[in-house]
């Protein structure tokens, strides 16, 4: 039975969501506060948390960047506001999703379910053992140098090598521009910054089937990069 964690200080949508996923056989715990939040999913050993922006103690931003420091589960943002930039700031700290108030608890479950079947997926699909990286049809020999997607060879330059390796070993999280030519490039480059860029453009071009759409190294607007899992 999947454990899910709500983060919600409205006793009566806490209590709405709760009965619903209950009723759909999920095993739920309730917190009414960012810093209890924090406290269950550091300890809690969650499947997915469902993280209300606007709480006591601790706002869901900051309670989200300090979760995704710790765990990657998928984390579901509930919001008030319409405003694309709350969606955005929550997409670029590490949220998977997000669902504006009011909404119906059918959307919420279905959202839920749909989450965790990916993830879940995804966990089958990934394999961190040893010196090769393979997340959703990516393989990548650290040893070998070696990229394969869909079983197919690519061949990469260093850095495009580099900069992959860097994305694999750190999924889900956002980068900036600054913070990939600080990581990959470090003291051995002394170009300007907009390499990143290029280099991105040139790997999406190698390993996304269709580079205009990339479904690996997306664009977080106005904060970086990722690479989706």
């Amino acid at each position: 039975m999947a454990k899910i964690l709500i983060v919600e200080d409205e006793e009566a949508i806490a209590d709405l969501e709760k009965d619903y996923l209950e009723n759909a056989s999920f095993q739920v715990d309730l917190a009414i506060d960012g810093e209890q939040g924090y406290h269950l999913a550091l300890t809690g050993k969650y499947d997915l948390i469902i993280l209300d922006v606007m709480l006591p103690k601790m706002d869901g931003f900051t309670l989200l960047k300090k979760i995704r420091e710790d765990q990657n589960i998928p984390i579901l943002l509930v919001t008030a506001k319409k405003e694309d930039i709350d969606k955005i700031r929550g997409l670029g700290l590490g949220a998977d999703d997000y669902i504006t108030k009011p909404f119906s608890p059918g959307e919420l479950v279905a959202r839920v379910k749909a989450h965790l079947n990916r993830y879940q997926s995804i966990i089958e699909d990934r394999d961190f053992t040893g010196d090769v990286l393979h997340i959703r049809g990516i393989k990548l020999d650290k040893t070998a140098r070696r990229v394969f997607v869909s079983g197919q060879e690519k061949r990469l330059t260093t850095k495009e090598f580099d900069l992959l390796l860097f994305f694999m070993e750190h999924p889900n999280q956002v980068f900036t521009k600054e913070e990939l030519f600080k990581e990959v490039w470090d003291n051995d480059y002394y170009g300007d910054i907009a390499t990143v860029v290029v280099h991105i453009k040139k790997l999406r071009e190698k390993i996304e089937a269709d580079p205009v759409n990339p479904q690996y190294i997306v664009t977080v607007w106005g904060c970086g990069y990722r690479f989706k899992v």
